[in-house]
């Protein structure tokens, strides 16, 4: 039997971030990074990195780390 893996979807409202980047610290696959760009507020947002890379498997799987340790609720998390 083939084990199938888990998906998942995250939401960074960015112009609400702060960046304090533990979302990023906790992500166990490592789908989250520093934005390059800045938001209204002058801060570095956080950003979901969408993989497609079916070989890997190192996609969000959706375990709401990110949504539970953020100070500012900004992230929402979907699973499939």
């Amino acid at each position: 039997m083939v084990k199938k893996a888990k998906k998942g979807k995250i939401i960074i409202d960015s112009e609400l971030c702060k960046g304090c980047y533990l979302c990023i610290s906790v992500c166990p696959n490592e789908v989250i990074t520093v934005s390059d760009e800045l938001n209204q507020k002058g801060y570095y947002p956080a950003e979901f990195i969408e993989t497609n890379d079916k070989k890997k498997n190192s996609g969000c799987t959706g375990c709401a780390m990110c949504a539970i340790i953020c100070p500012d609720v900004v992230i929402e998390v979907y699973r499939e």
